[in-house]
């Protein structure tokens, strides 16, 4: 089920039919990153950095939820020209945990459709399942790697060149094949069933 600590829903990609984050070469990803930790919101924004894409950091759910236009029931999809093509939110957080904010997305007509990734550094399948039947998109288990990242990216970028007829099982294929691809070489094989 997992590899490299991340954990994908398995259906998410006949939950995104007609989903297109319009990324192209010369569009940088923008990622909302959510973590209440200080540390853990640095090394999530310069991993993401470092993987070109720009980033907004915010401390909590509710400033996430600030930041989307959905604490007053707006619906604006940028700040300061921005457009979210990613959120990537830590689980456990004081006032709103990060399964809440997911579900606020996931309500909401204007950002349904942007993926959400759950991050935590606790490793509970019943948790993970929980993400995942909500519609997180991954749940990785901290501490995020650049692979991880990576492969969040290349799995964003994938979805602007895929042919709309192609959205089903190969851009999954496409998606564990990089992530395959990218694992090391100290990473254990998945073990078989």
């Amino acid at each position: 089920m997992a590899r490299n600590g991340v954990f994908s829903r398995r259906k998410w990609l006949e939950k995104s039919e007609g989903f297109d984050l319009s990324l192209s070469d010369s569009h940088e990803a923008h990622v909302l990153a959510v973590d209440d930790s200080l540390v853990d919101r640095k090394v999530i924004e310069r991993l993401l950095k470092i993987s070109s894409c720009k980033v907004t950091a915010v401390d909590s759910g509710r400033r996430a939820l600030q930041f989307l236009g959905l604490d007053e029931e707006k619906s604006s999809v940028t700040f300061d020209g921005l457009k979210v093509d990613l959120i990537i939110t830590d689980y456990c957080m004081p006032g709103m945990t990060g399964y809440e904010l997911l579900k606020k997305i996931k309500e909401s007509s204007t950002f349904r459709e942007i993926p959400v990734v759950i991050m935590s550094s606790e490793n509970i399948l019943a948790r993970i399942h929980r993400c995942l039947e909500e519609g997180a998109e991954d749940f990785i288990v901290k501490p995020v790697k650049l692979s991880d990242v990576k492969r969040l990216k290349d799995c964003m970028l994938g979805q602007d060149r895929m042919e709309s007829e192609d959205r089903g099982i190969n851009k999954r294929k496409s998606c564990e094949t990089s992530d395959i691809l990218s694992s090391s070489p100290s990473t254990s094989p998945p073990s078989s069933r």
